[in-house]
């Protein structure tokens, strides 16, 4: 295959750079999903595949799906399926998930014009991959994997109590029908995800491509801490029940059983503290807190979260302020097809680029996908690991190596 690099190339980083425009402030992007920019950058992205001649359609959960068919080839044919997502966290960047769109509809651009291929694909824009606004990650993803728990999606709120089900409306959607997001047994030949890697492994090492063997499992915890709110200055330091106390000292606990499983690949790390009533002059009656663990070993996991339980038990004891523990999510680490990754790893070296296995503490839509079919996940350096944050930063020659690996392989898939 030849491949027209600064043509692509250039394309590329313009449409990162327009996607950029939805959402931006001077704090970074924020493109929550479904929100009013969320809804901007979905729609230009419909565009470009309707103007690349893809039938494109709207699943019941909101994935955007973008399918070139061969002339040919039966619609039945299982598909080759790649993309990522357009949301962001808050304070974003320009790369994270937008970046596997991009290419992958690059990557798509230049395929429609072989005629050796023998599958259709796909370009898939997943909804909801960051849990910032609803607290559960790869929504979209989750859905077309037949992942869904319907009840419980129902009732999800964002920090504004807007609620899952209104925000599908406004696409046409009601949530009663997302379990009909879930594809068909064998429609998808495998799944390829490119995407930043969100860490230093490949900048270290000076390695163009990651090719991930494994995601972490993600649990999250919601620890509620409550004690007796009452006056800054009149009550005495020895009859106080201060929740903020409390919390101050599980946030450290947390920290510490995190230093503990480091290097078995498992971390733990409180993410949001909320204090109640939140008055300068009144003592913390109640705090909520996050908790992310992430582990490539289910046992570290439940290790940690043990430890986790015992000591914010003893410190409810210590400080008379008792403590509730919600189990929000709670994952196992996913193996990804080793078959497809020693692929990818041989068209690295074909292409003359340099390829590390490493393992993904980020989860990623390809988790989901890989309860369905052979899955894998292709990473590409990000400057100093940063991701999430305004600073994100993928230089333009490790993004045309990705393009390269990510066309040869659905190439290969395809044809």
């Amino acid at each position: 295959m030849q491949f027209h690099h600064s043509r692509d190339l250039a394309w590329i980083l313009a449409q990162i750079e327009q996607l950029a425009q939805f959402g931006q402030n001077k704090s970074g992007v924020t493109r929550l999903a479904f929100s009013p920019p969320d809804h901007q950058a979905r729609q230009h992205v419909i565009t470009i595949m309707q103007d690349m001649g893809l039938t494109v359609h709207t699943d019941a959960i909101g994935n955007i799906i973008g399918r070139f068919t061969p002339n040919g080839i039966s619609a039945d044919t299982p598909a080759v399926v790649t993309g990522s997502h357009l949301d962001t966290v808050p304070a974003g960047g320009k790369y994270d998930g937008v970046l596997g769109v991009v290419c992958s509809l690059a990557a798509l651009r230049r395929l429609k014009t072989y005629e050796e291929l023998r599958h259709p694909i796909e370009v898939v824009v997943f909804a909801a991959e960051e849990s910032s606004r609803f607290e559960i990650a790869a929504i979209g993803s989750k859905a077309m994997a037949g992942l869904v728990k319907t009840a419980v999606w129902k009732r999800l709120k964002d920090a504004d109590g807007i609620a899952l089900a209104d925000e599908l409306q406004t696409l046409g959607l009601q949530t009663e029908h997302i379990e009909t997001a879930a594809r068909p047994a064998n429609s998808i030949k495998c799944f390829v995800e490119l995407h930043i890697e969100q860490g230093r492994v490949l900048e270290q090492g000076r390695v163009d491509i990651g090719i991930v063997d494994r995601i972490s499992a993600l649990t999250r915890l919601k620890i509620t801490v409550a004690g007796t709110p009452g006056h800054a200055g009149g009550a005495a330091i020895e009859d106080r029940q201060d929740a903020l106390v409390s919390a101050a000292m599980i946030v450290l606990a947390v920290r510490n059983i995190a230093v503990e499983y480091e290097y078995q690949g498992a971390v733990a790390t409180v993410t949001i503290l909320k204090t109640h009533p939140g008055v300068s002059n009144v003592i913390p009656g109640q705090v909520e807190m996050w908790v992310d663990i992430r582990g490539n070993e289910q046992e570290y996991i439940v290790e940690i979260l043990q430890e986790i339980k015992d000591a914010v038990s003893s410190i409810a004891d210590e400080y008379d302020t008792p403590v509730a523990i919600a189990v929000l999510s709670s994952e196992k680490p996913i193996n990804l097809d080793d078959t497809l990754n020693q692929t990818i790893e041989a068209i690295c070296t074909k292409l003359k680029l340099t390829s590390l296995r490493l393992d993904s503490r980020t989860g990623h839509d390809t988790m989901s996908l890989a309860h369905i079919a052979p899955s894998a996940l292709v990473v590409v350096p990000c400057q100093d690991g940063i991701s999430h944050n305004s600073s994100e930063y993928v230089a333009p020659e490790n993004i045309a190596a990705g393009l390269e690996v990510l066309t040869e392989t659905l190439y290969f898939l395809a044809k």
